[in-house]
């Protein structure tokens, strides 16, 4: 890794460099494979956005579409100029959308319809504006690990109620990739003065935006799928190819 190279960037000013060595392939983007590695999510949203909209599924699904593309698109801004402002371009959406997925997963059951959305919109405008002046670092990473884990339970609760395998395997590709993505993060993390050494650098951050993109596709997915089971939509999972999953519904007559 190369520290504070002035390259059409400027000098580093991020709070991370990830292991990959900086401005190898180009002078305008610091990590390539960090940055091209976005590409798939974007593709994934966008396939589940026009999905979304063709059925007509509720409008929060759309907006959680978009802010994947969104959190994408600052994720590969943050990796080709390493430079804070991008950082924060990329780490803001990262809790906008775990609030989103808080929203998602909990507001079929909330009594008082406004006050959730009211209470996480404040939220996410607070955090926004502190992340503006605060570098939290690492209270960072253990912030959103917690938001994760908040949705896990409502997530695993959906699971176990639904009777559809296909449905079932959505939420364990969902586990799956985010397994083996964090295990590929961890790896690039905790490992890169070894890994930097070796003739061949396996990209572990790299495979995580790839892994987390799948991730997010399987998790919007198997959501439209439960949302979908309590409005009365008949869902099911269809595999375009016989291979790529989505969620065909058919809405009764009178809607």
């Amino acid at each position: 890794m190369a520290d504070g190279i002035s390259s059409f960037w400027g000098p580093v000013t991020s709070t991370h460099e990830w292991c990959e060595q900086n401005y190898v392939h180009s002078s305008y983007v610091a990590e390539f494979f960090n940055t091209i590695s976005n590409i798939p999510a974007i593709v994934l949203a966008l396939i589940g956005l026009a999905n979304a909209l063709r059925q007509q599924f509720e409008k929060r699904f759309s907006i959680l579409h978009i802010s994947n593309v969104i959190l994408a698109i600052g994720s590969m801004l943050y990796h080709a100029t390493l430079q804070r402002m991008q950082q924060q371009g990329d780490e803001t959406p990262m809790v906008w959308e775990m609030l989103l997925y808080i929203y998602i997963l909990y507001s079929p059951d909330w009594h008082y319809r406004s006050t959730m959305p009211t209470f996480l919109f404040i939220y996410a405008l607070v955090f926004a504006v502190a992340h503006a002046f605060v570098r939290f670092d690492i209270g960072f990473w253990a912030h959103f690990a917690l938001l994760c884990l908040l949705c896990i339970p409502r997530m695993y609760k959906y699971y176990i109620y639904l009777e559809d395998k296909s449905a079932k395997r959505l939420a364990k590709l969902y586990l799956v990739t985010l397994i083996v993505g964090s295990l590929c993060w961890g790896f690039d993390r905790l490992f890169c003065r070894h890994v930097s050494a070796w003739y061949f650098n396996p990209q572990g951050h790299a495979l995580w935006h790839v892994l987390m993109g799948f991730n997010s596709y399987f998790a919007n997915e198997f959501l439209m799928y439960c949302r979908a089971q309590q409005r009365g939509w008949n869902p099911r999972v269809k595999h375009f190819l016989g291979f790529f999953p989505y969620v065909k519904i058919q809405k009764p007559k009178a809607e």
